[in-house]
């Protein structure tokens, strides 16, 4: 039986994805079936013409695998991040989204960034839009080649990245070039800051806000 596969740690952190779409990422292929990480669950050895969380495996090559979801159709590569499938509008043409608050307070959720799965905290107290190094390296933003800046951390001062970011999407609402820094230190959120949040009108209502993107 042949068996290649990525630390099982490792698959269990890729990124969460929203309802629109699936986040499918290949973490192993196990004899002739493909390890799927859905959304990041646990891994699960899907043969081609099986299903595993509506997600269908067409075909498994040695480091590759073909999935199929809503008629759409990508292609999963050994150990790389989490690709959506399912989603087929190409843009975002929504309006307004409705957020809920977490137990803390926190509005957190799932969306994309280029396309790619994040995970997101609202901060109006944020000026821009901001991201871990780590986590930038995930999306494949190519934040070195952006204007390099001095950011205030709680150790002091160190350099970021500032970067435009192409899209950034929640729900079926999208928001075209978009400000973003890129901070040396790890977060566990993507800040969603005023660079994105100044797009909309705002409201809150007890437990929930919404936006309504501006004319």
């Amino acid at each position: 039986m042949l068996l290649r596969a990525l630390p099982l740690a490792a698959a269990l952190a890729l990124a969460p994805w929203q309802a629109h779409a699936q986040a499918v990422a290949l973490s192993g292929i196990l004899g002739g079936k493909a390890l799927l990480v859905v959304n990041g669950g646990a891994p699960r050895g899907v043969g081609p013409g099986e299903s595993h969380q509506g997600v269908k495996v067409v075909s498994v090559g040695r480091e590759e695998a073909v999935v199929e979801l809503a008629g759409a159709r990508r292609t999963l590569i050994l150990g790389e991040a989490p690709v959506s499938v399912g989603s087929r509008s190409a843009a975002g043409t929504g309006r307004r989204v409705v957020l809920t608050a977490d137990s803390r307070g926190h509005f957190v959720n799932s969306g994309t960034i280029n396309g790619r799965p994040m995970q997101y905290l609202v901060d109006t107290g944020a000026s821009t839009v901001a991201i871990g190094q780590p986590e930038a390296e995930r999306m494949g933003l190519a934040y070195r080649s952006g204007q390099p800046v001095v950011l205030g951390t709680a150790n002091g001062t160190a350099q970021g990245w500032r970067i435009k970011l192409d899209s950034v999407r929640i729900g079926d609402v999208e928001v075209l070039g978009v400000d973003a820094v890129v901070t040396p230190q790890a977060m566990p959120f993507v800040l969603l800051g005023n660079s994105f949040l100044n797009e909309f009108q705002m409201s809150r209502i007890n437990d929930q806000m919404v936006l309504e993107k501006r004319q």
